[in-house]
C-alpha cells in the first residue's frame, strides 16, 4: 500500500514538473520573441545580415545618410526640425516603398568627408548625398544607377572678375573637403589657390565675406545657393560631368537591385520628374 502511494506521488510530481517546463518554454509552441532571438530592440548596424532589405524591414525603419548643407538637395534650415530637398524626398519615397509609410526613416547627417566611412561602418543603410560615381569610390562602396547628372561649375559675384574657369589665375577658390571638386579645379586651374572647407555653407560664407573669389562644386549644389542669393550666379557653364549615385556598403547586391528598381519606378511613374520640378523649377534632363 505504502509503495503504491509513493509511486502515485512520484508520478504527480513528474507531471507537474513537465508542465512547468512546458510553460517556461512557451507553452503552446509560440516563440517567446518574433525578432529571431532576443526580444531586445534590433541592432541598427547595417552589416548584421547579408540580406540588407530584411535587416531594414526587421528594424522597422530606413537609415538614410543625407546632406544638411546643400540647398535644394539636402538642407537643414535654421530652426528646422529635419532637412529638406530633392534627395530627402527621394529617400522618403524609398521608405514608403519599403514600409508603405514615408515617415519610417531616420535621416542621418553626412558630409562629403564622412559619407563613405559611415557606410563602411554600418551607420547608415544608404547615402543620398550628392555622391559622384568614380572608379576610386567603386573600390570602397557600391553604387546605384545614376539618379542625377550634375556638372562642376563656378559661383561668383555678378559683375566680378571671375566669369569662367579661365579667369582663375591668381584667384582664391572655395570648395569642400572630400569631394571631387577640389581635384578637378586643381587640374583645370593650376594657378588658382584652392581653399577646402568642411561644409558647403562654410565655403559659401567665405565667398560672401570676400575671402575667396569664387566657389566651385557641382552645379546642382551651386544652383541652390544662387537661388537664395541674387548677387551671385553660376559662371562659364559646367566643365565636368558628375553623375550622382546612391551609395551602399559593399556586399549587398540584392539591396542595390531593389533601389535600382525603385529609381526606375520613380522615373516611369513621373514621380521623379515631379520631385525634380519641385526643387529645381525645371524639367529633368532627358
Amino acid at each position: 500500500m505504502f509503495t503504491k502511494w509513493v509511486k502515485k506521488v512520484v508520478l504527480v510530481c513528474a507531471v507537474s514538473l513537465l508542465g512547468t517546463l512546458a510553460i517556461g518554454c512557451g507553452g503552446s509552441g509560440t516563440p517567446a520573441s518574433t525578432s529571431g532571438g532576443s526580444a531586445a530592440t534590433p541592432s541598427t548596424a547595417t552589416s548584421a545580415s547579408s540580406d540588407m532589405l530584411k535587416t531594414i524591414q526587421d528594424r522597422g525603419y530606413l537609415i538614410a545618410g543625407v546632406k544638411h548643407d546643400v540647398p535644394a538637395m539636402g538642407q537643414l534650415r535654421p530652426g528646422g526640425l529635419e532637412p529638406e530637398g530633392f534627395e530627402i524626398d527621394l529617400m522618403k519615397a524609398l521608405a514608403k516603398k519599403i514600409f508603405g509609410d514615408e515617415n519610417k526613416i531616420k535621416l542621418e547627417k553626412v558630409e562629403s568627408k564622412t559619407r563613405i566611412s559611415m557606410l563602411q561602418n554600418g551607420q547608415v543603410d544608404i547615402v543620398a548625398g550628392t555622391t559622384t560615381i568614380t572608379e576610386e569610390r567603386k573600390q570602397q562602396v557600391d553604387f546605384s544607377d545614376v539618379y542625377f547628372l550634375a556638372g562642376q561649375s563656378l559661383l561668383a559675384q555678378k559683375g566680378g572678375s571671375v566669369q569662367s574657369v579661365n579667369d582663375l589665375k591668381g584667384k582664391v577658390v572655395a570648395t569642400v573637403q572630400g569631394s571631387t571638386s577640389a581635384m578637378n579645379i586643381r587640374q583645370m586651374a593650376p594657378d588658382a589657390q584652392v581653399l577646402e572647407f568642411p561644409t558647403y555653407t562654410e565655403a559659401f560664407l567665405a565667398l560672401k565675406q570676400g575671402r575667396t573669389d569664387a566657389m566651385t562644386t557641382d552645379n546642382s549644389i551651386l544652383m541652390g545657393f544662387a537661388a537664395n542669393e541674387p548677387d551671385y550666379e553660376l559662371m562659364g557653364g559646367p566643365f565636368s560631368q558628375e553623375p550622382y549615385g546612391l551609395a551602399f556598403q559593399k556586399g549587398h547586391p540584392e539591396w542595390v537591385k531593389y533601389c535600382n528598381d525603385f529609381l526606375k519606378e520613380m522615373k516611369d511613374s513621373g514621380k521623379y520628374a515631379e520631385l525634380y520640378k519641385k526643387w529645381f523649377k525645371a524639367e529633368p534632363p532627358k
